[in-house]
């Protein structure tokens, strides 16, 4: 009997060897344009046959079934090689995080509409383009200043524990160099291409931003009042900029934006009300359970952003097209508003915290279009 078994097993070698080959002559005669068609348009998380000729060839050799393995030295050229890609891309998003690019981008349209509501007549295309650098820079190196101030907090937080420097990948002191850097580079630009009171909105927005807001996150409730003042001085920076001064409509398109931010964060903070409490942050539904104080002032936001966004025309600075599209916009938002009131959930504070995103995209294309109209 145990003669038979030895002869079967010699057999089962002899062709499991067979195939072997048989696999790596078939793998090397494939062409690969097919498979390379095919994984440009559909991605996978397993490598093709075709891609592993290499790993084949020195598992088993093409003589007999013994596996071989590769050289060390092998090994070493292809940690060479990739590694150091996959390191350098990673470098970069991480510091492309730390810049908090959709709130930056959030705050450059701003500045924008802002200019554009200010510019008497045409445009100065050197203040409005180093109007965007500057403030893009600003933004950004105020960005990495907070990843800086809250990494420990946010290392407790389920939405922000795999920021950058939570997780170790860059230093709060690297974090702190590069956000200073930005910072200053962006109050530079400002400086040589719009006006001083200009670059000092953007430092007070920094300021304010960084070393009052942030730390009032975690001693009270209604940090969200504060927190709108430099969340709303960009635009009114992108008015000074193209008037040198603030005047009424300055202070209309800052009330804009102000009012704007509060049902926004108020809707965020109830979707994430246990995460800011895990990470240690006051906000107001962590402070209002029912959601009724919340619902509430995001209501009275809402209407009052809806007076707000029709003043432009009435001084003059808009026109009809702005008007009727203001008064859309402004209606749609106050509905989700009304409904979280009525009822706090987590499905109406999103669907309220959608509604808030669109909002700002479609006042920066009214402005634009009223604009080129004139």
């Amino acid at each position: 009997m145990e003669a038979i078994n030895g002869t079967l097993k010699g057999k089962r070698e002899k062709s499991k060897g067979r195939k072997s080959a048989a696999l790596l002559s078939v793998a090397e005669a494939t062409p690969t344009f097919p498979f390379s068609l095919y994984t440009s348009h559909f991605p996978r998380t397993r490598p093709l046959l075709t891609e592993r000729p290499a790993r084949l060839a020195f598992d088993y050799a093409p003589d007999n079934s013994t596996p071989v393995r590769p050289s060390s030295s092998t090994i070493t050229a292809s940690a060479d090689l990739a590694i150091p890609t996959v390191a350098a891309s990673s470098r970069v998003a991480d510091f492309k995080e730390l810049l908090k690019p959709g709130i930056s981008a959030f705050v450059v349209v701003t500045g924008i509409a802002g200019y554009l509501l200010g510019a008497p007549a045409g445009i100065d295309w050197l203040v409005l383009l180093g109007l965007i650098a500057g403030t893009a820079l600003t933004a950004g190196g105020s960005g990495a200043l907070n990843h800086v101030v809250e990494w420990r907090h946010d290392a407790k937080m389920e939405r922000t524990k795999d920021r950058p420097i939570p997780t170790g990948r860059i230093t709060a002191g690297v974090g702190l160099a590069y956000g200073l850097t930005l910072l200053g580079v962006g109050l530079v630009v400002l400086a040589a291409t719009t006006n001083l009171l200009t670059v000092i909105l953007a430092l007070t927005t920094a300021v304010l931003y960084i070393a009052v807001y942030t730390p009032l996150k975690r001693v009270t409730a209604h940090n969200t009042f504060v927190g709108a003042i430099p969340g709303a001085l960009p635009i009114l920076g992108g008015y000074t900029a193209a008037t040198g001064t603030f005047g009424p409509i300055g202070w209309v398109v800052f009330a804009i934006l102000f009012l704007w931010q509060l049902p926004h964060f108020y809707a965020l903070a109830w979707k994430y009300r246990d995460d800011y409490a895990a990470g240690g942050f006051v906000m107001l539904p962590n402070v209002d359970p029912t959601g009724k104080s919340t619902g509430r002032n995001a209501v009275i936001a809402s209407l009052l952003l809806l007076v707000a966004g029709m003043l432009p025309t009435a001084l003059g600075a808009a026109g009809w097209v702005y008007l009727v599209g203001m008064m859309g916009i402004g209606t749609a938002f106050t509905i989700p508003a009304f409904s979280f009131l009525a009822r706090p959930t987590n499905a109406r504070a999103r669907r309220l915290m959608l509604i808030s995103l669109l909002y700002v995209p479609m006042f920066f294309a009214l402005v634009v279009i009223d604009f080129l109209l004139r």
